[in-house]
């Protein structure tokens, strides 16, 4: 008896097969059809899995965002254990930004997303578009174990600053695409702003009293 498709591999498959289309002739291109015939299978099989464009949009959104978070995580496993504030907040920022095809094709996606979901309300209100939600949540965390052992500079609030990195680095991911800036710059800006935030002002030496 022939072995049945894996359900969450088949919609993987396909997600990827609307990476390729989207990365080769843009989003505006994708249709379940093109899709279909770039993954190699019928139609009916896409509208299987996925019962409409946008359902098939937001399908390839968590497959991309899913990777992403992979790609993070094998990062941090790479670090010494347990890895620092400040190493988790420069893996996200080497994740975040467009430094290779996955990432790129991550970031152009986002925003493409983003442009849709602005007409589009059943993209909008979806959990997937609220990810970035959850990357903020991580990075406060991290912050927070900074800022709790005195390894954040003054009066910073984790939250806050958490928000700020992620606007930060997605605003220079954008400049990154469009070719208003290197890699290395944007990593150098990325860098000159998390210098100040780890920051700790030296401890005021008070002389005797004579």
């Amino acid at each position: 008896m022939p072995r049945r498709p894996d359900p969450t591999r088949r919609r993987a498959e396909i997600a990827e097969a609307l990476v390729r289309v989207a990365n080769r002739d843009g989003l505006h291109a994708v249709t379940m059809r093109s899709v279909a015939a770039e993954a190699g299978v019928s139609l009916r099989l896409v509208q299987y899995y996925f019962t409409s464009k946008e359902e098939l949009l937001v399908g390839a959104l968590q497959h991309l965002e899913q990777s992403s978070q992979e790609r993070w995580a094998q990062r941090l496993a790479d670090l010494p254990s347990p890895p620092t504030p400040r190493s988790i907040i420069d893996t996200f920022a080497v994740e975040a930004l467009p430094t290779d095809e996955p990432s790129s094709m991550f970031h152009l996606l986002w925003m493409s997303y983003a442009v849709l979901a602005m007409t589009n309300t059943q993209v909008a209100r979806h959990p997937s578009i609220s990810g970035i939600d959850r990357i903020e949540r991580q990075l406060t965390e991290a912050l927070q174990r900074a800022a709790d052992a005195d390894d954040l500079a003054t009066d910073c609030d984790p939250a806050i600053e958490a928000a700020r990195l992620v606007t930060l680095v997605n605003g220079l991911g954008t400049s990154i695409l469009v070719g208003q800036r290197s890699i290395e710059r944007a990593t150098e800006v990325i860098t000159y702003h998390l210098d100040r935030l780890f920051a700790v002002p030296p401890a005021t030496i008070t002389e005797p009293a004579t």
